[in-house]
């Protein structure tokens, strides 16, 4: 059997439910945060020497770097020049450098579309005594940027 003060209890109850539903409904939704499209991370390319020939694409922000290994034998040391871009707008090469040893390193960061492409030789430096071979071994990779 309900009593006076519990009618009284249940009818505001009732009543702040029912508006606390009515809210729910009638707020407008929360704002979402425009996101723009993510962009996959920058990648780096690695270069040796037996990727010479080879074409890479890239995006640009990506990194590409090349290591070339020379080698020394018998007083001789088949020694690598600094690798370049023949288009440095597209790549701009950021650091670079060769060995004592023969070998060369460079690094290029791509700035914007185009192909172009990276190059380097190698050629033959003799110990005092030695004579070399006049040969020349060309060493190049097609870069796209993206």
């Amino acid at each position: 059997m309900k009593t006076e003060s519990s009618k009284r209890l249940a009818l505001p109850l009732a009543w702040g439910l029912g508006a606390a539903a009515l809210v729910a409904v009638a707020a407008p939704a929360a704002a979402q945060p425009h996101l723009a499209p993510a962009r996959a991370a920058a990648k780096r390319v690695v270069l040796t020497n037996a990727d010479d020939g080879r074409s890479v694409v890239l995006a640009a922000g990506d990194d590409v770097e090349v290591r070339l290994t020379g080698a020394r034998s018998q007083g001789l040391t088949h020694a690598w020049s600094v690798p370049q871009a023949k288009d440095a707008d597209t790549l701009r090469r950021t650091a670079g450098g060769a060995s004592p040893g023969g070998g060369a390193h460079a690094v290029f960061h791509a700035e914007k579309q185009g192909v172009t492409t990276l190059t380097a030789a190698r050629s033959c430096r003799p110990d005092p005594g030695r004579v070399c071979p006049t040969v020349v071994v060309p060493w190049k990779v097609t870069a796209e940027v993206r």
